[in-house]
């Protein structure tokens, strides 16, 4: 579909990693600072939550947008633009001076990331052949990996020390130097000769069911499961979804080809990361809560506890990146996605009384390896048999399942969690609610578990995803990509 001039894949590859190490990042960085931010902006309680919970809403909300966009009009042009505005609205949250202005600033690095990330993921899948796709996956998948798990060791450290305001900051830097790396190794797209249109609407009614899905379930703490504001929210978020099917299967040039679900290696991997990444983020941040709330942890410290998980979850992405390339994604995220069901499992024991050497540092290995073994073959066994031409489209599904898992997930679970909990303050009642939570993640990650076994197929080879047979599509058979 794009004419391209020869780049550097080294060069492009570390433009991506770096990229990808923001986005991530800012999916935890903000995790440990929150009682901070709560306490210097004056956030109410329930609309603290909002500053993770936006983020990753926008950014898994447009997700599919952002990913046919890079298929269209180029995946270095939307690099570049994802980026410019990941950073400014870094700049932006990092100057807040009210709540509605970091929500709003953390809304618009989603919808930047939404932009940049399945433009990531799309120059890797069209860039480098088969064998060493396999490993650059991996770089990103491990890159991805540990940006999520050190953005807590890097929110505590930058909150203690130099201010919550630099949980935004530090973007800044990170953005200069991934722009400059595409700069040196990617080459801009020739502009296709055919230029399809984008499907905004399915975009505003994917993003609007999403929206109102997650709000219906953030506000069950305020206003119960039984209230008819909540169940208005879910109908009306059912309805919106319901639409964007019957939009897309009509769509001349959809922006998400729902035959593509056909193969098992795309919808099965869709499955597995929805369920897997709502376990984690509700992981982390239950976690992250248990040991300032309850343990009485400061934020630098509560940092570094986690860094037992980040190393175990490179060195579980490591294994998984080899293993992927031996044999089949299946093979690795069968045996991770159960060793993080153990360890969240003795996650779910954590007590009052307890401390960082009983009650956190086991589990947090257990659970980082088996995440790690996770997220890592995920990622190739959602392009498995993909065309090319259409990397873009099922890079921003994969990783608009990953984002909308975690952003449902964590809503939900934190509001049992609230239920749990009641109105008390005590320790013993905020610990009970924290280990409800950390079963119901373990839980999920054996339903991933599940679905990698049911659905995935046991062997490599399978046809490619069914093609398109509309007219507009077989138009672009022709086209070289």
């Amino acid at each position: 579909m794009y004419k391209n001039s020869r780049g550097r894949p080294g060069v492009a590859l570390a433009a991506v990693a770096v990229a990808q190490f923001a986005v991530a990042l800012d999916l935890s960085v903000v995790n440990v600072a929150l009682p901070a931010i709560r306490t210097a902006l004056g956030f109410a309680p329930l609309d603290l939550s909002w500053v993770v919970h936006v983020y990753a809403l926008t950014l898994g909300g447009f997700l599919l947008l952002g990913g046919r966009a890079c298929d269209l009009y180029g995946r270095r042009r939307l690099f570049v633009l994802g980026l410019a505005v990941f950073g400014l609205c870094s700049l932006a949250g990092g100057l807040a001076q009210a709540p509605w202005q970091l929500i709003a600033a953390r809304a618009g690095q989603g919808l930047g990331a939404a932009a940049a990330t399945p433009a990531t993921l799309a120059m890797l899948t069209t860039t480098f052949p088969e064998g060493p796709r396999v490993r650059a996956l991996g770089v990103w998948s491990g890159v991805n990996a540990a940006g999520g798990a050190l953005g807590v060791l890097a929110g505590g450290l930058l909150t203690q020390y130099a201010g919550w305001r630099w949980v935004m900051l530090i973007n800044l830097p990170i953005v200069a130097v991934a722009l400059a790396l595409v700069r040196a190794g990617v080459p801009t797209e020739a502009r296709p000769a055919r230029r399809e249109r984008l499907d905004v609407l399915g975009a505003v009614l994917a993003t609007g069911g999403v929206g109102l899905l997650v709000t219906g379930v953030v506000r069950t703490d305020a206003q119960g499961w039984d209230s008819p504001a909540t169940w208005t929210m879910l109908v009306a978020a059912a309805m919106l979804l319901a639409a964007f099917v019957v939009t897309e299967s009509r769509a001349s040039a959809p922006l998400l080809r729902l035959s593509l679900l056909r193969s098992r290696w795309v919808a099965g991997a869709n499955v597995l990361v929805f369920f897997s990444t709502a376990g984690q983020f509700a992981a982390f941040y239950f976690v992250s809560l248990y040991l300032q709330e309850v343990l009485g942890m400061g934020a630098a410290a509560t940092g570094a506890a986690f860094l037992p998980f980040s190393v175990s979850l490179v060195a579980g992405t490591l294994v998984a990146t080899r293993v992927t390339a031996a044999r089949t994604p299946r093979a690795s995220l069968v045996p991770g996605a159960l060793l993080a069901a153990a360890g969240l499992t003795l996650f779910a024991f954590i007590s009052p009384d307890g401390g960082f050497l009983t009650d956190v540092l086991g589990p947090c290995i257990i659970t980082g390896i088996g995440v790690g073994l996770v997220i890592a073959p995920v990622v190739a066994a959602a392009t498995t048999g993909v065309a090319p031409r259409e990397a873009g489209m099922a890079s921003g599904l994969i990783n608009s399942s990953r984002q909308l898992g975690g952003c449902i997930g964590l809503a939900a679970l934190a509001a049992i969690a609230a239920h749990r909990t009641g109105t008390a303050t005590d320790p013993d009642a905020i610990n009970d609610g924290y280990a409800l939570g950390l079963a119901i993640a373990a839980a999920l990650f054996v339903l991933a578990a599940v679905v990698a076994i049911v659905v995935l197929p046991r062997r490599r080879a399978e046809s490619p995803a069914p093609q398109p047979t509309t007219t507009a599509e077989n138009r672009l058979e022709g086209m070289p990509s």
